[in-house]
């Protein structure tokens, strides 16, 4: 810095300094660095030999002079930095011009994205979050490492737990519901023969112990025998009567806590009905077959040869039954007891071992309840009749049985029928063969009233037959 003196030229008058303002003009050239702003007088008053002459106004260098026409309050070419008396002679001399910015055109400010800010709210989440995520996947990591050392890295099989359909729920009314509640109540039954050990089916009838099967299960056995339940557990038993001709048998149990069965109608029963079948084939205890009323009333005639003949009117169903069904129930959806099953239609040989074919047949349950409560109550079973015998079909056209005997004061003879009079249909059954008469009246209690359609000679006629229990 400098007071405004020239110190380096001694002896002589520093330049007047002019106060700085708007309008006033430069004492002299720009000062040059290493150069005396000051020429020498010159004593003419002129310009001083050897000195460059220079302009005094500042007109001289491109602006208006100050208070001019053209004046404005400042001059952007020129400053009086020269007449500063605390200017540095030996600083370069520099003319600063401002830019004028628009209005609406200033620049986008920038921030540098080195200067130290203050962190935001994203910031300080983010944070925990990749904390979490690394450890998550650090701990993933170190499990699956483990397991796999450890030999648990099977696959994981099935997808994620849904909500379980109303078809699995196993609501009362469903089959699994039914068979559920009825399981309890059948048993596998075991009689001991001289030939071995025989092995059927049976179901809890009564709370003290009657339970129902089938006589060709008893048949040819000592007279002990044993159950199973479906829990395990086993109870000895004892045959309390049987009957051959309807295939029905009662044996008896002493155990506390018998859950008897829910007996239905048989005589309700359609064609198409869902029906169960529970027993015992080839001994596996407790097995459950689905399938439907396939026939009603279908005549059969069974029983092994020497052995006593059997007949009955039989449900006929297509629900899987094997040997060791045999005195098993078949049950309506409902779970009520429509039937006992009994035999199968087979296509083997005679003396081999038959299977499932989809032909099965059951006892009717009003048939089967009417012989049981004989059995208990008098030891032994009522055969129901009707008092003639046929012959076999007639072989002409609309069929029906001809009457080959007629019992006096029996009930057909007692309802006018007569040798020789061709039985059409018995309660609208039509009959075909001589097997449908004897099977179809063993249906009905003794004191029922069927209604019979015959004819005799060329005419038809109806009459009631009021059936009578045999003699025997």
């Amino acid at each position: 810095m400098t007071d405004g003196w020239d110190w380096r030229r001694g002896g002589e008058t520093p330049a007047p300094a002019r106060p700085p303002g708007a309008g006033a003009p430069p004492v002299g050239p720009p000062t040059m660095p290493g150069a005396d702003p000051t020429p020498p007088a010159s004593p003419g008053g002129g310009p001083t030999p050897g000195w460059p002459a220079y302009p005094v106004g500042p007109a001289s260098y491109g602006a208006p002079a100050a208070g001019g026409p053209n004046s404005t309050d400042a001059s952007a070419w020129w400053s009086d930095a020269l007449a500063d008396p605390w200017r540095d002679p030996a600083a370069p001399t520099a003319v600063v011009v401002p830019g004028v910015v628009a209005p609406g055109t200033e620049p986008e400010p920038v921030t540098d994205p080195d200067a130290p800010g203050r962190p935001t709210l994203r910031h300080l989440l983010l944070i925990p979050v990749i904390t979490a995520l690394l450890a998550g996947t650090l701990g993933g990591a170190l499990g699956y490492a483990f397991a796999v050392r450890g030999g648990a890295g099977a696959a994981v099989l099935g997808g994620a737990p849904a909500e379980v359909p109303a078809l699995a729920q196993r609501k009362p009314e469903s089959l699994a519901g039914v068979a559920e509640r009825v399981l309890p109540s059948v048993v596998t039954v075991r009689v001991s023969s001289l030939g071995g050990t025989s092995e059927g089916s049976g179901f809890v009838a009564t709370a003290d112990g009657h339970v129902i099967t089938n006589d060709h299960v008893v048949a040819g056995g000592t007279g002990k025998a044993s159950v199973v339940f479906n829990d395990g557990s086993t109870a000895p038993a004892t045959i309390v009567g049987q009957d051959a001709e309807s295939d029905i048998a009662v044996i008896k149990v002493s155990r506390p806590g018998l859950r008897p069965v829910e007996f239905g109608d048989s005589d309700a029963l359609a064609v198409g009905d869902p029906v169960l079948a529970i027993g015992s084939p080839l001994s596996l205890a407790n097995t459950v077959t689905a399938g439907i009323v396939s026939a009603l009333d279908r005549t059969m005639q069974a029983g092994e040869p020497g052995g006593p003949v059997r007949y009955y009117a039989a449900i006929q169903t297509d629900a899987a039954v094997n040997h060791g069904n045999s005195g098993g129930p078949l049950v309506d959806g409902a779970g009520r007891v429509v039937g006992v099953n009994s035999t199968i239609k087979s296509l083997v040989a005679e003396g081999q071992e038959a299977g499932n074919i989809g032909l099965a047949f059951a006892i009717p349950i009003n048939q089967a309840k009417r012989v049981t409560q004989d059995i208990i109550g008098t030891g032994k079973a009522r055969r129901t009749v009707i008092g003639a015998r046929a012959d076999g079909p007639t072989g002409v056209v609309g069929g029906g049985l001809r009457l080959a005997e007629v019992e006096p004061s029996g009930p057909a003879d007692g309802a006018g029928l007569k040798v020789g009079d061709v039985i059409l249909k018995i309660n609208g059954r039509p009959m075909t063969e001589p097997t449908d008469l004897t099977a179809l009246v063993r249906k009905y209690a003794p004191g029922s009233v069927v209604t019979v359609e015959y004819r005799r000679g060329s005419a038809r006629q109806n009459t009631s037959v009021t059936l009578a229990a045999d003699a025997k």
